[in-house]
């Protein structure tokens, strides 16, 4: 409300600034209107709530383009990364990116809503991107989430699904313990982790976040829209309906 005040009264002089530059008011004359503007605002302040609601709007409408423009430029980085494990139909016709921690809670409550969406629509895929905030355990097992997609990509979706959907927190051991489960080549696992290069797909992860103001998992990128937190299957696949509706998250 304060910052919408003095916004409010910055614009109320710079009107008044013109009004005084083009018709060169007096003193008094600029004291009479200034005693009117506060009287009416005074007589009238249901006036100062529609002006911050149409404000609230405009600002609103603003982020959203900018936010629209945003994710167009960012479109290889964030639907052809390196390393992303992609469930549901690769050809599908409407793309959900998370971001997502695997020792994140509302991660593994978002897993469930993304098998069900998948389950649901047919035409749905998920971008999962590493996203690895939640400390060094997190980092470890990212690092190895991501030598399992170098050297066994077709494990990949089983990998995240059951590392994230394990209980406790995941590490290394956890999650080396998971690929050997899945089959995974150990030997090849752990030359794979050696290699310096391997988390350059998450520091692209964490600028894309950064950019989009995504500082908690899960989070999502939903046509032209980001999306903070678990917000579940209903909201999910409303934005999907809209997506193919109107080509917008909401339609009007």
């Amino acid at each position: 409300m304060r910052i919408f005040l003095i916004k409010l009264i910055t614009s109320i002089v710079v009107s008044f600034t013109a009004i005084s530059n083009v018709y060169a008011l007096d003193v008094l004359e600029k004291e009479e209107i200034g005693k009117f503007i506060r009287e009416y605002l005074i007589e009238n302040p249901e006036i100062i709530a529609e002006a911050q609601a149409a404000l609230e709007l405009r600002l609103a409408e603003q982020e959203k383009i900018r936010t629209r423009e945003m994710i167009a430029g960012m479109s290889d980085r964030l639907y052809k990364s390196e390393g992303d494990v992609i469930i549901g139909n690769p050809d599908a016709d409407v793309t959900i990116v998370e971001f997502f921690d695997y020792n994140c809670g509302f991660c593994k409550r978002a897993m469930n809503d993304m098998q069900e969406i998948v389950s649901l629509d047919p035409n749905v895929k998920f971008i999962l991107k590493e996203f690895p905030i939640l400390g060094e355990e997190s980092l470890e097992a990212a690092r190895v989430s991501m030598a399992v997609a170098k050297i066994a990509p077709e494990k990949g979706a089983d990998f995240h699904m059951a590392l994230l959907g394990g209980g406790g927190r995941a590490g290394k051991d956890k999650a080396m313990k998971v690929a050997e489960d899945l089959g995974v080549d150990i030997p090849s696992l752990t030359t794979a982790l050696e290699d310096d290069t391997l988390l350059d797909p998450v520091s692209v992860t964490y600028r894309l976040a950064q950019e989009l103001g995504i500082n908690g998992t899960p989070s999502y990128v939903v046509g032209n829209e980001a999306v903070y937190g678990a917000v579940g299957v209903t909201e999910l696949l409303l934005k999907v309906k809209n997506l193919r509706q109107c080509g917008e998250t909401t339609c009007s």
